[in-house]
Order: C-alpha cells, then sequence, then structure tokens
C-alpha cells in the first residue's frame, strides 16, 4: 500500500490512493456546459455525415444504428474524428472537463495526446471490438493515464471493461503461458475477475492504461458512443509515442519555459 505523506491535501491523497488500488476513478465532469457543447458538435457532424436531422443529441446518439450500416461506420467515425480535431477549442475543451482530476492525478505541468479518439460501437457491432490489451504492451509510456468520456450513458456490454490492479500482477506473473496464445485466450482466463464500468452522460473516467482493458460485442439495445484520449508528466518518460510527435505539452509553467531556454553564457 502506497502512503502519501503531509505534502497532499486529505482529498488529494485519498483520490491518489484510490486511484492506484481501483485503477480508475470516476467524477461529474467539470465543466458541463462545454460537455454540451462537445455532445451537440459531435451529433451535428454525425447528423450532417448522414444527411438527416438530428434535434435531442443522446437519443440521437443512443439510436444512431437505425440510420446506418455497419459497413459506414468507420467512414462516420473517422468523418467526426477529424471534424473534432480539426476544431481550435476542442482539445481545451475536453481537458477542462478534468483538468483538477488530472492535476491531482498526473501532475500540473502536462503533455496531452495530439488527436482525441472517438469510438462508435453499434448494437451486435462485430467489427468495432478492442481485444483486451494493455497500452503498456505496445509502446506506450507506463506514465500515461486515459480520460475516457461517454457521450451517452453505458453499462452492461456497452461499455469497457478493466481488469483490476491485482489480477493484473497475478496475470503478469504467469504471462510466460500466453505465449503462443492468442489475445482471446487471456480474456477467458480473466475473464471473472473483470470491472465493467458503469459511467453515465455526465460523468468522465480516468484510468490506468498499464491495467488490461477493451470491449465486447454490444448486447444492448443502444449504440455506445465514447472519446478518449492520453494524458502525461511532461517530464516524465517516454517510450514510442513522443513529445512533439504524439503529445503535445498544454501546461508548461514559467519556470520551466524559463529553464529549457536557458543557456549557460560562454566563457570563450
Amino acid at each position: 500500500m502506497t502512503t502519501f505523506g503531509t505534502f497532499f491535501s486529505r482529498e488529494e491523497a485519498e483520490l491518489s490512493q484510490l486511484f492506484i488500488e481501483q485503477g480508475y476513478l470516476i467524477r461529474k465532469v467539470e465543466d458541463a456546459d462545454m460537455l454540451h457543447a462537445i455532445q451537440l458538435f459531435v451529433s451535428d457532424c454525425a447528423a450532417k455525415f448522414l444527411d438527416i436531422n438530428a434535434e435531442e443529441p443522446i437519443e440521437f446518439l443512443n439510436s444512431v444504428h437505425k440510420f446506418i450500416k455497419v459497413e459506414q461506420l468507420n467512414s462516420l467515425r473517422l468523418h467526426v474524428i477529424t471534424k473534432i480535431n480539426s476544431e481550435p477549442w476542442f482539445r481545451e475543451g475536453y481537458f477542462r472537463l478534468a483538468r483538477n482530476l488530472l492535476e491531482t492525478i498526473v501532475g500540473n505541468e502536462l503533455a496531452m495526446q495530439a488527436q482525441i479518439s472517438l469510438s462508435v460501437q453499434l448494437p451486435m457491432d462485430q467489427s468495432s471490438l478492442l481485444p483486451v490489451h494493455a497500452d503498456v504492451w505496445s509502446g506506450d509510456s507506463p506514465f500515461e493515464v486515459v480520460v475516457w468520456l461517454p457521450l451517452v450513458n453505458c453499462f452492461g456490454t456497452k461499455t469497457m471493461f478493466l481488469l483490476p490492479p491485482e489480477p493484473t500482477h497475478n496475470l503478469h506473473a504467469r504471462f510466460k503461458e500466453f505465449e503462443h496464445k492468442t489475445s482471446e485466450d487471456i480474456y477467458k482466463s480473466i475473464e471473472s475477475d473483470l470491472s465493467w464500468i458503469r459511467i453515465n452522460y455526465g460523468e468522465v473516467l480516468i484510468f490506468n492504461q498499464n491495467l488490461p482493458h477493451g470491449n465486447r460485442v454490444n448486447e444492448e439495445s443502444e449504440s455506445r458512443w465514447s472519446m478518449n484520449c492520453r494524458f502525461k508528466a511532461v517530464f516524465s518518460p517516454y517510450f514510442d509515442k513522443k513529445l512533439g510527435e504524439f503529445f503535445r505539452p498544454i501546461t508548461l509553467r514559467a519556470a520551466s519555459r524559463i529553464g529549457m531556454a536557458y543557456r549557460y553564457p560562454r566563457v570563450r
């Protein structure tokens, strides 16, 4: 068990401890108006792509499977991703939804993923599956976290799963058993230990991407819309995804800017 010292406030220490022990935190978004603007923008982009009139965003997003075929889904998703990442306000708005939470868990000098991602999962769609994985298994830094934002209520199989820290430790201890097996074999071996994240629109999830996670076939009657973006402390180690390429600094403090720009005077 990690002990947080007196330099942390009681709330910071409790949140930090819970994040370590549970592997995730769910809290209400810190800017409800910005969340509504994000949801409305995504809904409008999707409705225009499908050439339909969508008056109520959450109802439209939940029922988008009534207006689209599975074969069109990736084109829709890429269209919306392009639109959101071309809007100057969008990344800052996304950050504002969880800024205080990120500063407690990660730090106040942050790097943010350059492109925000979007997932859309239609009911019974086999094409939008994310097999069990941990991001660090494929080149991500273990210092990263993911901010995962639902644009609709997510529950049951209409959400993501996460393997808690202790079962993850047990999986790693026997990881060699899966050297010549598939991700489905890993999933079956940990299925009984998984946490299925129930989260409503209006809430935001931050999770430890070192823990195995993914999704399964959405067997609910509604479509899932969720967004995700990685954050890390700007001066923490990077792996395959580099600063200036995959990540961009967003909250460099004055002393860091001065220090990075400083050059020692020449004596000769």
